[in-house]
């Protein structure tokens, strides 16, 4: 055989035999949301009432308005309104309680007792709503969340997307380090205009490290190694997935909210997990 040739074949081979040996993915999880009407019960719940932080809205459940399956997508709503609290208690310095009425509504969906997974490919194709205030965000807790509370249970945020810095896309990891401080880290790159079209958003997570992509840009890894003072297992344990559309304020990182961007419709279009 001539070298050449040979050289061919020898390629060929050693590409069939990769092809052969590397591990194949199998879908674990989806939501192509090709229905319509609310989120499907089967695979996702949803946060209810003044959830976090100095955010305005109130995050309702199971309302139309807010959070809908229509022309083969997901679209959670951001409203402008005057939405009476059912917690509303005169007099009460209680944040869930103090206010008659919430100025804005949302929604946040999530797969808490429901759906989680330890490892894999977590990706959602998406359109992010612009504007001012803006703050959607595709995101991951530990499953001991309720019992072990945060920033101990971790958080992997996939994606998080300010209307006020509309050219980049955040990824973040958060955890306690071993006296319970939050600690974080995480890159934001500028990728262009990500409100202007649908984008895919993706983590690939194993038990070393994570790693963060914007369609097929890989932006940002998070080796656990690097978690100095902290318990790496954090990480190597099953985490839910939530899906929301915050409103900003001036007191938030979402900043002041723009009302004339408002009603804001973040829009996804499939969820999938792959192991």
């Amino acid at each position: 055989m001539k070298p050449a040739v040979l050289l061919i074949a020898l390629s060929c081979l050693s590409f069939f035999t990769m092809a052969q040996t590397a591990p194949k993915r199998k879908l674990v999880f989806d939501d192509e949301f090709n229905y319509n009407g609310l989120p499907d019960p089967a695979k996702w719940g949803y946060e209810k009432g003044f959830v976090r932080d100095a955010e305005p809205q109130y995050y309702t459940e199971k309302r139309l308005k807010n959070c809908r399956v229509e022309n083969g997508m997901l679209v959670i709503e951001g409203i402008k309104e005057q939405y009476p609290n059912p917690k509303y208690k005169a007099g009460s310095n209680d944040r869930e309680e103090k206010q008659e009425f919430a100025p804005y509504t949302s929604a946040s969906i999530n797969t808490d007792g429901k759906y989680s997974w330890q490892y894999g490919r977590i990706e959602v194709r998406a359109k992010v709503p612009g504007g001012n205030g803006s703050w959607p965000a595709i995101w991951m807790l530990g499953d001991d969340h309720h019992t072990n509370g945060w920033p101990r249970c971790g958080e992997i945020d996939i994606m998080e997307y300010l209307g006020r810095d509309s050219a980049r896309v955040h990824a973040t990891v958060h955890y306690a380090d071993s006296l319970g401080k939050h600690r974080q880290q995480g890159n934001a790159p500028v990728v262009g205009k990500p409100a202007d079209d649908f984008h895919v958003y993706a983590v690939e997570w194993n038990d070393q490290s994570m790693t963060f992509y914007y369609e097929d840009l890989k932006y940002y890894t998070f080796e656990y190694k690097n978690m100095k003072g902290a318990d790496q297992n954090v990480f190597r344990k099953k985490f839910y997935l939530l899906l929301n559309l915050a409103l900003g304020s001036k007191e938030d990182w979402g900043g002041l909210q723009d009302d004339a961007a408002l009603p804001a419709k973040y829009y996804i279009d499939y969820v999938r997990v792959y192991q």
